[in-house]
C-alpha cells in the first residue's frame, strides 16, 4: 500500500562539504535496550557510535516498570509462551519470529545475570510473576517495579566499559543518508557541534516508540516516532502503524503527567474497581484483571462512558502499604508523592498510549527494505507482536533482536573491510511562501486530535476528519525548513500521525489494539494481513 503525503526526501538543506563528517563501522540510532544490546554485539567487529536523542536514560526502556517474559519453571513451557503470544497477537503474528524470541528468552536472562543484573530472587532461584495474557507466572523483575532502569544500567555499564563504543547524547538524527536504496549513515544535529554527517558501514535503527503522538501517554518526551519518519522518507517499508497499544493503568491526577502503574500490580492481586469500589472486569472477560491489555483498556473506557466517571481505580487496600513499598517501590513512591494512602484510598487510573506495535518492517535477521539498514526494538516490526503485544515481551524483543542485528552487522563489517563509503551530497530546498504556524500549538492540537479520534476506540467518520485536520496542518508545516529539533520533530509527528490515521481508516475491522465501532468484528477474509506503507520516489 502506498499513500500520497507530499513529503520531501530530506528535512534540511545540506552540503556535506560544509558540515562535520564522522566515520564509524556501525551507527546505532537509539539508546534503549535494543540500541545498547545491538551496540555490544556490533562492537565485536568494529567501532560503534550510539546516538541518543536526549540523555541516554530518557528512553522507554529506562522507565519500564514491567519485566521480561521468560520460561524458567518446569510447570511452564516454551510452547505455552509461544501460544500465549500468538493468541494475544490476534492472528497476524509471524510464528517464526515468535519462536525465535521466546526460545532465546532463558538465554538472555542468564546472560544478564552474568553481567550483574539485579533480578529479584525467590530464595535461590529467580522470582517470577504473572501478567495479563500469560497462562503461567514467567515475568522476571528487577528492583521490584524498576526492571527497565536496572536493565538499562546493566547494559550501559557494559557499553561504557567497551572502548569500541561511544555514546553521543543530545544528538538528534534528522535523516538517513542513502543512495540507490543503500544506507550510508545519517545526518545529525548536536547543540554544541551543529550538523554532522556520520558515515557508517551499517546503520541500525533502534529509535524507540511513538507514544507522544497522543495526548495521554506513558512515554517520555522523546518518543515522537522520529525513527519511523526518517526511515519512511528514506524509502523503508513501514507496517502495522495502526496498532498502538494503550496501557490500561496509568495514574490519573488532573494536571500531572501520566505515570505508569505496572500491570504486575494486577498480577499480584490488585483489583480494578469503579468509584463505588466494585469490580467490573469479570463482566468483560473471563480472565478479569489479567485479560490482554487491549481488552482491559476498552473495558475501562466503556465502563467510564457508561458511568460518566473520569477515571477507574486500582484497589490494593487488601494488600496494604507495607506490601506495596516492599514489592513495588516505584509505584509506592508515586502514590506517596500524590498523598494517596493505599491502605484507605483507591488509586485513580485510566488508559494511556504506551507501545507502538507497528514500525519499520524487517526480516528475522533485522534487515529492512533498505540495504545496510537494520531495525530492532520498538521501532521495528519483526512479526512478534501481531496486532497486540503480550505483556513483558517488549524488553525481551529488544534483547533478542538487538543481539541479532548487532551480530549481523558485525559479520557484514568483518566481510567488508576498507574505507567507509561516503558521498559529496548537496540538498537544496526552496523557501516556502506559506504562513508558518505556531509549533507548540500544532503539537498540542495534533496530540489532542489523535487522542480523541485515533485512540482506544475509532470510527471511519472521525478518522476521515483526522486526515483532513492533519493535511491542513501539514500544508503550513511540512514545507518549511527548520534549523532546530523542535521543528523537525513536529514534521516527523505530522507524517507518522497521518500514516497511522490512514491505516486505521483502511483497516475496516477490529483486531487486537485496533478497534472500530463501525466494524466491531475481525474480518479474516480481508484483513488477516499487514498494511504496509512505502514512500514513492515521485513524492
Amino acid at each position: 500500500m502506498t499513500t500520497k503525503t507530499n513529503i520531501r526526501r530530506y528535512l534540511c538543506r545540506m552540503d556535506t562539504r560544509q558540515v562535520g563528517n564522522l566515520f564509524t563501522d556501525c551507527l546505532v540510532i537509539g539508546g534503549g535496550v535494543a540500541g545498547l544490546r545491538t551496540a555490544l554485539a556490533a562492537a565485536e567487529a568494529g567501532t560503534v557510535r550510539v546516538l541518543a536523542k536526549d540523555a541516554v536514560t530518557e528512553s522507554n526502556t529506562y522507565y519500564a516498570q514491567g519485566g521480561i517474559a521468560a520460561v524458567l519453571r518446569d510447570e511452564d513451557s516454551i510452547e505455552a509462551h509461544i501460544q500465549d503470544t500468538l493468541q494475544t497477537g490476534c492472528g497476524i503474528c509471524d510464528e517464526n519470529a515468535v519462536r525465535t524470541v521466546v526460545s532465546q528468552a532463558p538465554q538472555q536472562i542468564n546472560e544478564l545475570r552474568q553481567w550483574g543484573a539485579p533480578f529479584d530472587m525467590d530464595g535461590s532461584r529467580l522470582a517470577v510473576g504473572r501478567e495479563g495474557g500469560h497462562s503461567h507466572a514467567r515475568i522476571v523483575h528487577a528492583l521490584g517495579d524498576a526492571t527497565g532502569k536496572a536493565l538499562a544500567n546493566t547494559l550501559l555499564e557494559r557499553v561504557r566499559q567497551n572502548r569500541q563504543i561511544k555514546i553521543f547524547e543530545q544528538c538528534f538524527a534528522i535523516d538517513l543518508l542513502t543512495e540507490n536504496n543503500t544506507c550510508l549513515g545519517a545526518l545529525t544535529w548536536h547543540p554544541r557541534h551543529g550538523y554532522q554527517c556520520i558515515w557508517a558501514r551499517r546503520t541500525i535503527l533502534a529509535s524507540g516508540g511513538a507514544g507522544r503522538l497522543w495526548r495521554e501517554t506513558t512515554n517520555p518526551e522523546g518518543a515522537t516516532a522520529d525513527g519511523l519518519a526518517m526511515a519512511y522518507r528514506a524509502g523503508a517499508v513501514l507496517a502495522d502503524v495502526e496498532f498502538m497499544q494503550f496501557h490500561p493503568t496509568t495514574l490519573y491526577v488532573a494536571g500531572a503527567s501520566r505515570m505508569l502503574i505496572t500491570e504486575a500490580l494486577r498480577g499480584a492481586g490488585a483489583y480494578l474497581v469503579d468509584g463505588r469500589g466494585e469490580r467490573f472486569m469479570q463482566n468483560y472477560h473471563e480472565m478479569a484483571e489479567l485479560a490482554p491489555r487491549d481488552v482491559v483498556s476498552r473495558a475501562i473506557g466503556e465502563h467510564l462512558s457508561q458511568t460518566g466517571a473520569t477515571s477507574a481505580f486500582l484497589d490494593i487496600r487488601h494488600l496494604g502499604s507495607e506490601w506495596l513499598a516492599r514489592r513495588f517501590p516505584t509505584v509506592n513512591e508515586v502514590c506517596r508523592s500524590f498523598d494517596i494512602n493505599v491502605d484507605t484510598d483507591l488509586i485513580p487510573i485510566r488508559p494511556s498510549a504506551h507501545y507502538m506495535v507497528g514500525g519499520v518492517r524487517t526480516d528475522l535477521k533485522g534487515c529492512t527494505s533498505i540495504d545496510n539498514l537494520y531495525a530492532c526494538g520498538e521501532a521495528a516490526v519483526t512479526g512478534l507482536h501481531g496486532a497486540n503485544r503480550l505483556a513483558s515481551n517488549s524488553l525481551l524483543e529488544g534483547l533478542v533482536f538487538g543481539k541479532i542485528c548487532g551480530e549481523a552487522a558485525a559479520r557484514d563489517i568483518s566481510e567488508n573491510p576498507g574505507e567507509i563509503e561516503h558521498r559529496t551530497m548537496r540538498i537544496d530546498i526552496p523557501e516556502s511562501d506559506r504562513t508558518r504556524l505556531d509549533l507548540p500549538d500544532v503539537t498540542n492540537s495534533l496530540r489532542a486530535v489523535m487522542w480523541r479520534n485515533v485512540g482506544i476506540v475509532r470510527n471511519g467518520q472521525r478518522l476521515t476528519e483526522t486526515l483532513d485536520i492533519i493535511d491542513f496542518m501539514r500544508r503550513y508545516v511540512a514545507d518549511k525548513v527548520f534549523d532546530e529539533p523542535v521543528g523537525w520533530q513536529v514534521q516527523n509527528m505530522l507524517l507518522i500521525c497521518r500514516l497511522i490515521a490512514d491505516a486505521a481508516l483502511q483497516r475496516a475491522e477490529s483486531r487486537g489494539v485496533h478497534y472500530r465501532v463501525d466494524f466491531p468484528e475481525a474480518d479474516d477474509t480481508q484483513f488477516r494481513r499487514h498494511l504496509e506503507y512505502r514512500r514513492q520516489p515521485e513524492e
